[in-house]
């Protein structure tokens, strides 16, 4: 039963939590996630540097890998900072117009990087299946459309989340147990029915098989045609095209998978393992992304390197 007197449509503020439990240690856990944002705001501007001023970078892969530097860009800045004042400051309080914004950024930028590493997966795929044929494919309009999809597709199935908040009523105080606001963290806050957000989560994270199914079978057209090439030098000098794309998948996919695996199974698990897997979701990808692509990226390593040591080249 609803109390109209305790309920509020649009509360004033939230309370984020940061991890409970590990209270205690929040002011030290605070240093390994500052250095994480400091890699990967130095590494992904890198990235965006040397694809804007290296002529022979401008090509679909580095076009789609200046989308992902600036979508972890984007996922980095909208959570650490925040995370950084609660566990440095204590400044847990965030506005409810701040909270959501901060939920509808990690949502977008969450999706963008599932699209966008689905597309870089289907770019491997015409690079090795059709070489021939690469750059009469991938044009720079179709690139251009590319864009103009993987931008309009995550807003179509983000932007309802907002909708579906603010439709809810809330009740007592707001907190959240958590070091960032999302959509399901403040449904369950609500005090009426929120099997209308369940439901359309449950939409909106199926969306992400698809790409992981895109994705599989990128790959296993991928390993019949290297597997068809005369030599294993031919063989893995295909392969080695796709290794810093497979490493950046694992990064990204990996803590996603187990963060849900301890969330549908791990009921005995401590929350804050639940939190911890969450923050690694968010953090780690958009640090190792430019780290793996500058350092298994020939044509990237060798153009950094001459930005530091311009008289060895």
């Amino acid at each position: 039963m609803l109390h109209p007197n305790n309920s509020q449509f649009h509360p004033p503020s939230f309370l984020l939590m940061g991890i409970p439990g590990l209270e205690d240690v929040h002011i030290w856990i605070g240093f390994p996630f500052f250095a994480v944002y400091l890699i990967a705001l130095l590494g992904n501007i890198t990235i965006l540097f040397v694809i804007q001023t290296e002529r022979s970078l401008h090509q679909p892969m580095f076009y789609f890998l200046a989308m992902l530097a600036c979508t972890d860009l984007g996922l980095s800045t909208a959570t650490i900072p925040k995370m950084l004042g609660i566990f440095w400051f204590n400044l847990r309080e965030i506005v409810f117009g701040a909270c959501i914004t901060q939920m509808y950024t990690i949502h977008i930028c969450t999706g963008l990087e599932s699209v966008v590493l689905t597309v870089m997966a289907i770019d491997r795929y015409i690079a090795i299946c059709y070489p021939l044929r690469y750059s009469m494919i991938l044009t720079n309009k179709v690139i251009a459309i590319l864009g103009v999809v993987i931008i309009v597709r995550t807003l179509a199935f983000v932007t309802p989340f907002i909708f579906l908040i603010l439709r809810l009523p809330f009740c007592g105080v707001q907190i959240v147990p958590h070091t960032y606001c999302e959509h399901m963290g403040l449904a369950k806050l609500a005090c009426a029915s929120i099997r209308v957000n369940v439901i359309y989560g449950l939409i909106a994270f199926s969306v992400g098989y698809i790409d992981l199914s895109v994705i599989g079978f990128s790959y296993i057209q991928i390993l019949r045609a290297v597997f068809h090439l005369p030599s294993w030098d031919a063989r893995l000098k295909a392969l080695s095209t796709c290794g810093s794309h497979v490493c950046v998948m694992l990064a990204f996919y990996l803590p996603a998978l187990f963060s849900f695996m301890t969330h549908r199974f791990g009921h005995n698990i401590p929350h804050y393992i639940h939190i911890l897997l969450a923050n690694l979701y968010v953090i780690i990808p958009p640090a190792l992304n430019p780290v793996i692509y500058g350092v298994r990226t020939k044509q990237i390593r060798e153009r950094v390197l001459r930005m530091f040591n311009p008289k060895s080249y």
